[in-house]
């Protein structure tokens, strides 16, 4: 169960960023955007807190940031037209076998 709650808070974790994203434009603030990059924070965090009863706190805390990144990252690319250069996929690619790693460890 623990494995779930991480996964669940990293996919929490990338709504933060694209809320930020979103909640800012030139014309200025979108509140709703704001408030929803917020329950995004709280409910990544709350997860966390539940993963990390079981799973050490180093593995958790690498792996929720693994798939934020990687979340975001996918989503920057998707959505916003983000570079999707060589050299950041093969990055990003790092970062994904460093999880898968963490998982196996």
């Amino acid at each position: 169960m623990a494995w779930l709650y991480l996964v669940l808070a990293g996919i929490c974790e990338i709504g933060w960023p694209v809320g930020l994203k979103l909640g800012w434009t030139d014309q200025g603030a979108r509140p709703l955007w704001i408030v929803f990059a917020v329950v995004a924070m709280t409910a990544s965090g709350a997860l966390l807190l539940m993963a990390q009863r079981t799973i050490p706190m180093g593995t958790a805390y690498a792996v929720w940031t693994g798939i934020g990144a990687v979340g975001a990252f996918t989503v920057g690319i998707l959505a916003f037209g983000d570079s999707s250069s060589a050299m950041r996929m093969v990055s990003i690619g790092l970062i994904v076998a460093g999880i898968i790693g963490l998982k196996m460890a």
